[in-house]
């Protein structure tokens, strides 16, 4: 399964992919890309099922759509993601040989071979979701902590983690029909986190599996939009607390993550007085407008109601 807005050049090396890795089934559930990938799919990959909705509900509405037409274990992918050999059978294998697994995330390496660390711990009111371990220098300086920390370690064995990157997934399909399948609401970003998490409750584990190798370019899609994304990225991760948290935890969620927004707008500030490139002092005033706004933004969210999950 491939969720798929404006990557076509790399969305046809992922299919390919697959193809070579023997995928019964390939859906691409395509978001109203208008950079000629349906058509490109529909031309040059005529058994691939294309399922299109041009208003563009986001990941997780994609994903969900895609998992729906098909009947067991999926795999789901971005479309800027490429199956090394033997992955897919790596990730049905592991998933057949670790029934309380409902989530797996494979090996991501970047196109140059490079390890993109994907398994991370979930946020909490101290620490916003993908925000550094504030110990992890040190961490992954003591060889007795480095490979406990998943800050540090060394991807090189599997594991039950928190949650991984939603670039490549496996899903049980038992787990998805239990969780629901991702929550809507989350338009692009934390949906994966929101998914584990929820897995976590429900009894599922989620496991990080080396065997399978995929590698993925990143940003395919979201750079195109670089200050939108952003600002979404900071207003899920506020959609995530509000899901999940209330009360005290809630209101102290709001206050790190608008302490780190008014961390980055004195970071940024300081940054563009001191350059000349006008290049550079524009990307980084759409920057601090990104950061005020997200600032505001957990502020005034981060003292409502909890809200609940919109399926």
């Amino acid at each position: 399964m491939i969720v798929s807005f404006n990557t076509r050049h790399h969305l046809c090396s992922c299919i390919a992919s697959a193809l070579r890795e023997g995928a019964s089934v390939i859906v691409v559930a395509d978001n109203g890309s208008d950079d000629g990938s349906v058509e490109t799919i529909r031309r040059l990959f005529p058994s691939v099922v294309v399922d299109l909705d041009a208003s563009n509900p986001g990941y997780g509405a994609a994903a969900n759509r895609a998992i729906r037409r098909c009947a067991g274990d999926v795999l789901l992918l971005n479309g800027d993601t490429c199956l090394r050999p033997g992955a897919l059978e790596a990730l049905s294998q592991y998933l057949a040989d670790h029934p309380g697994a409902g989530i797996v995330g494979p090996r991501l390496l970047s196109p140059d071979g490079t390890l993109q660390r994907s398994c991370f711990s979930f946020p909490t009111p101290l620490r916003p979701p993908l925000q550094t371990d504030p110990i992890a220098w040190l961490t992954g300086r003591i060889p007795g902590l480095r490979e406990r920390s998943l800050a540090s370690w060394s991807h090189d064995c599997a594991r039950v983690v928190p949650w991984v990157t939603g670039a490549a997934l496996a899903i049980r399909r038992q787990a998805f029909d239990d969780l629901g399948g991702f929550d809507e609401s989350f338009v692009l970003y934390a949906e994966e986190i929101d998914l584990c998490y929820r897995a976590r409750q429900r009894g599922w584990e989620t496991h990080f599996v080396p065997a399978a190798e995929i590698e993925h370019v990143g940003g395919s899609s979201t750079r195109q939009r670089r200050a939108a994304m952003l600002a979404q990225g900071c207003r899920s991760a506020m959609h995530f607390y509000r899901r999940h948290y209330a009360g005290h935890a809630l209101a102290g969620a709001a206050c790190t993550m608008a302490g780190a927004m008014a961390g980055r707008v004195v970071r940024d500030c300081l940054r563009r007085a001191m350059t000349t490139d006008p290049v550079r002092r524009a990307q980084l005033t759409e920057d601090l407008a990104v950061w005020r706004s997200a600032l505001v933004h957990a502020m005034r969210t981060g003292f409502q109601a909890p809200i609940e999950r919109i399926r």
